[in-house]
C-alpha cells in the first residue's frame, strides 16, 4: 500500500506504520510517499515530520484513538451501501430539521438516531441538517472544534456509523446535509502547522488561525478543502454541505473559493447523477452568496438567512436588545416576508454602518430560514428556548413563507431541555478558558452572561433531548400542529411558492397582527394577548391553531396569540 502526504518545506518525512518506521521519498509539489507491504484497512499509522511528531495524516480517514492517536487506513469500499434507489432530493420546497448528533438522543450515536428516523418521516421533513462531525477533543462538543476534517468522530461511531445513518436516511426517503467547518479549525489537535502553509499566520475570525487561501502554497491548500467535500458528497453518499460562517474566509483570488467548489460539486453531481446542494452561512447579506456562477455569483445552493430569524424572534417573542434592535417592530417582518432581508443597505444599528445588498430576483427557496437553530439558541447564556405559544406563531409564519424552512431537534414539540453550548476540551488551560472565552465572544450582545461551565459533563447532559416530553398533551398538540403545517404547505403550492414579489403583507399599525398573502390564501396571525380582529374577508379555514369567529364578511376574529390560514371566498 502506497502512503502519501504533502509537506512541501519539509526536509525528511518518515511513516510510522506495521511495526516499523519508513523513510517517505520527496515527489513533485511537495509530496512525500513510500509504499509498505502488508498495510491495509485498519492499519495504524502516523508521520514524523524533520524529526517532530509523531502526527496523524492530515487528511486521515479515521482517529480510532481519538484525535492525539494515529491515524488508521480506512478503505471506502467495504462499506456495503442499500439506497441503489435514491436518486437525490432538490432542496427547492423542501423542509430541513437540524440535528446534533451526540445530544439528538440519550446515547448520541448515529444508530441511535436511525432509531428516530419514523419521527421524522412522519413529521414530513426532507433533508436532516447534520452538525460537524469531524474529530473533536474529549467526549463532547459543538463539533465546530473540529480537526481531521477527512475523519468521522469516534464518538458517534466513525465513518461506518456516518454511513449507515446516510444510508437509513435515504431508505426512508430523507436527504442528508452534513455541516462542514472550513474557515478555522479547532485549537486542540491541530497537527497541520509542521506539514505545510495551511495558515495565513493573523488570526481570521475570533475562532482561530485563518486559512491560507490566497497566499503561497493556497493552491494546495484549496484542494485540501474542496478535496473534503468531495469525498462527503461522493463517499458518503451525503446530498448536500452546509458550510459554516464563509463570511470568514479570508480569500482575495480571482476566483473565490466558494465559486471554485460549486463549479466541483455541479461537475460531480454530473456524475453521480443526483441534484447536490451547497448552503453557506453567511452574514454579509449579498445576493451574489446565491447567484449561479455564470450571472457572475458565488454559485451556493442557498444560504442561511439571520434577518428573517430575527425578524420571526422578535414577532412572538418581544425581545429587542443588541442585534435584535432593529427588527422589533412588525414593519421589520413585513419587509423581511416580501424582501427576504431587512437590511439592504440600510443602517444596521448592531453593525453602526449600513448593510446589505437587496435581494432582488433572488427566489425564496434560495434563503433558508428558521425560528430556531443551534446558534440562535446556544448563544444565549442559558440556551433557552421559545415557550409553546411562540413556537406556535413562529412555526406558523416559518411554514407559509417563500423561504426554504428549517427547524432544530426537538423544536416541534416543544422541547424544555435547553441546548447549551458545551466542549471538553484535554488541556488543562483551554478547558479552564472556555467559559471566559465564551462570554467575551458574545460581549455587547445585550445578554447578562450566567451561563454554565461549557466543560462541565452535566451543560452536556441537560442539552439532550427528552423523548418522553413527545406524549405529554400540550407538547403532542404542537407536534400534530407542526406535521398539519408541512402536509398544508406540501398539498398547496401557494404556500411553498418562492416569487417573493407575489408575497403581500398587511400589519396593524399598534402591532397586534399580521396578514401576510400567498397568492389566495391568507395567513392571518394575532400576537397580542387578548382577541383582535384582522382584515380577511370571509371564506374558507383550511387550518387554525384555535377557534377563529368570522366578525363578518370583512373580518376575522382571532383568539390571542393564535393565527389561522384562509381561503376567502372569491
Amino acid at each position: 500500500m502506497i502512503f502519501e502526504v504533502w509537506a512541501p518545506r519539509a526536509t525528511a518525512v518518515e511513516l510510522l506504520a506495521a511495526g516499523g518506521l519508513h523513510a517517505m521519498s520527496r515527489g513533485e509539489g511537495g509530496w512525500w510517499s513510500v509504499e509498505v507491504a502488508g498495510a491495509s484497512h485498519g492499519t495504524r499509522y502516523a508521520y514524523q515530520v524533520d524529526g517532530g511528531g509523531p502526527y496523524p495524516d492530515p487528511r486521515s480517514r479515521r482517529q480510532p484513538e481519538g484525535i492525539f492517536g494515529p491515524s488508521a487506513v480506512y478503505e471506502h469500499a467495504r462499506f456495503t451501501w442499500s439506497d441503489h434507489e435514491w436518486k437525490g432530493r432538490d432542496l427547492r420546497g423542501a423542509v430541513i430539521y437540524e440535528l446534533h448528533v451526540g445530544t439528538f438522543t440519550p446515547e448520541g450515536t448515529f444508530s441511535a438516531a436511525i432509531e428516530k428516523l419514523p419521527h421524522l418521516v412522519e413529521l414530513s421533513v426532507d433533508f436532516v441538517e447534520v452538525m460537524p462531525v469531524a474529530p473533536v477533543p474529549g467526549g463532547r462538543n459543538w463539533g465546530y472544534d473540529g480537526v481531521d476534517l477527512y475523519a468521522v468522530n469516534e464518538t458517534y461511531g466513525g465513518p461506518d456509523g456516518l454511513k449507515s445513518f446516510v444510508d437509513a436516511c435515504h431508505r426512508a426517503g430523507i436527504g442528508v446535509i452534513l455541516d462542514v467547518v472550513y474557515n478555522h479549525l479547532g485549537p486542540s489537535g491541530n497537527f497541520l502547522h509542521p506539514f505545510a502553509p495551511y495558515f495565513s499566520g493573523f488570526k481570521g475570525s475570533y475562532w482561530g488561525d485563518a486559512v491560507n487561501l490566497d497566499g503561497p502554497g493556497s493552491d494546495e491548500v484549496r484542494r485540501y478543502f474542496i478535496g473534503n467535500a468531495v469525498q462527503w458528497l461522493r463517499d458518503y453518499h451525503i446530498d448536500g454541505l452546509r458550510l459554516d460562517a464563509v463570511h470568514a474566509l479570508h480569500d482575495r483570488r480571482a476566483e473565490h473559493l466558494l465559486a471554485e467548489l460549486s463549479a466541483e460539486v455541479d461537475a460531480l453531481a454530473c456524475s453521480l447523477g443526483r441534484p447536490l446542494s451547497l448552503i453557506a452561512e453567511s452574514d454579509l447579506n449579498d445576493p451574489r452568496m446565491v447567484r449561479s456562477l455564470d450571472a457572475g455569483g458565488l454559485g451556493m445552493t442557498a444560504q442561511w438567512c439571520d434577518d428573517i430569524h430575527h425578524a420571526l424572534h422578535c414577532a412572538v417573542s418581544g425581545e429587542s436588545h443588541g442585534y435584535y434592535a432593529d427588527f422589533a417592530a412588525l414593519p421589520a417582518l413585513a419587509k423581511v416576508l416580501t424582501s427576504g432581508v431587512l437590511h439592504d443597505g440600510t443602517y444596521s444599528s448592531f453593525r453602526d454602518r449600513a448593510h446589505g445588498r437587496p435581494f432582488t430576483g433572488v427566489p425564496g427557496h434560495r434563503l433558508v430560514a428558521c425560528l430556531q437553530n443551534h446558534d440562535q439558541i446556544g448563544n444565549r447564556p442559558g440556551g433557552d428556548r421559545l415557550p409553546l405559544p411562540a413556537l406556535k406563531l413562529g412555526a406558523g409564519l416559518l411554514l407559509t413563507s417563500p423561504f426554504t424552512p428549517m427547524l432544530f431537534m426537538g423544536e416541534e414539540w416543544g422541547a424544555r431541555s435547553p441546548f447549551l453550548f458545551f466542549s471538553d476540551h484535554v488541556e488543562p488551560e483551554l478547558r479552564e478558558s472556555e467559559a471566559a472565552r465564551r462570554e467575551r465572544e458574545f460581549e455587547g450582545f445585550g445578554y447578562a452572561w450566567d451561563a454554565p461551565d461549557p466543560s462541565d459533563e452535566d451543560t452536556f447532559l441537560r442539552s439532550k433531548l427528552d423523548w418522553s416530553e413527545v406524549k405529554e398533551e400540550e407538547n403532542w398538540s404542537l407536534l400534530c400542529w407542526y406535521r398539519d403545517l408541512i402536509a398544508l404547505r406540501k398539498a398547496l403550492p401557494e404556500l411553498s411558492d418562492p416569487r417573493m414579489e407575489r408575497v403581500r403583507v398587511e400589519v396593524d399599525p399598534l402591532g397586534k397582527w399580521l396578514v401576510m398573502w400567498r397568492g389566495s390564501l391568507a395567513v392571518a396571525v394575532n400576537f397580542a394577548q387578548e382577541s383582535a380582529t384582522v382584515p380577511v374577508p370571509s371564506g374558507t379555514v383550511l387550518l387554525a391553531s384555535d377557534d377563529p369567529v368570522m366578525a363578518d364578511g370583512e373580518s376575522l376574529r382571532l383568539p390571542a396569540q393564535s393565527m389561522a390560514i384562509c381561503k376567502p371566498h372569491p
